[in-house]
């Protein structure tokens, strides 16, 4: 029996449903198809340092999914109690977009080519979901992931008014692709993407890539949850057979 048969039935016994056609993925950006959340990181903390505001490192890896802004917001409503207007957020967005610049450098996440290329080879549309803006990133998906995410079927931090782990960025998706939850998987790496494709009625799939452990994932939701993205590349060709029987 295919190792994935109980967790996909619990999911059609969930949703009500008792078919399930799998065409499209809607793939996350940090932390699943770059390896670029240590550098986000430096990033935020720098700026913060700057604006007095007391935060750690590994904070940032919670907030992953949520928009620039919408970090900006948080940080200011818990340290300062103070609402930030739109062009203040994105004044302090672009000096931290500067900083990521500076520190980061845009590396693909080992063994994110090769799941892309299996979704790709095995007829499964691909809609890049990413509560990013950081337009560094962004600019080299068509040489790092060419011929994988055409430009119509992209939502980014400019295309939606609520971020992760609402799940606005995940249904924008699925408007893209013309397509329903029961016919979309979710691939994520941080608890709020999880929630947001878990409210948008995705079966989600979570991939560790750094350090927030599997149990978060389960715990935001997550029907699946491999332990590397080469795990999770292992297996896909699989997962996909379990989809479509």
């Amino acid at each position: 029996m295919n190792q994935f048969n109980d967790i996909i039935a619990k999911y059609k016994q969930t949703k009500g449903i008792n078919q399930l056609n799998i065409t499209t993925a809607l793939i996350d950006m940090d932390g699943v198809l770059y390896d670029s959340m240590k550098y986000h990181t430096i990033a935020w903390k720098k700026l913060t340092d700057e604006l007095n505001i007391e935060a750690s490192l590994d904070e940032f890896y919670i907030y992953e999914g949520m928009t620039g802004a919408g970090i900006i917001r948080l940080l200011f409503k818990r340290s300062f109690n103070e609402e930030v207007s739109d062009e203040k957020a994105a004044e302090l967005y672009a000096i931290k977009a500067k900083y990521f610049g500076e520190v980061g450098k845009v590396e693909v996440m080992p063994d994110a080519q090769r799941m892309t290329s299996i979704l790709r080879d095995n007829n499964i549309e691909r809609v890049l979901v990413t509560g990013s803006g950081q337009a560094s990133i962004l600019n080299c998906l068509d040489t790092d992931y060419a011929g994988i995410f055409d430009h119509d079927k992209r939502v980014t931090a400019h295309d939606v008014t609520n971020c992760k782990p609402h799940p606005e960025p995940y249904l924008r998706g699925m408007e893209k692709a013309g397509r329903t939850a029961e016919e979309c998987i979710v691939i994520e790496n941080a608890p709020l993407g999880i929630k947001a494709g878990k409210a948008a009625g995705c079966f989600v799939i979570g991939i560790t890539t750094g350090p927030i452990p599997k149990e978060e994932m389960v715990k935001a939701g997550a029907d699946l949850v491999f332990g590397s993205m080469g795990e999770f590349a292992d297996a896909l060709p699989t997962l996909i057979e379990a989809f479509r029987n």
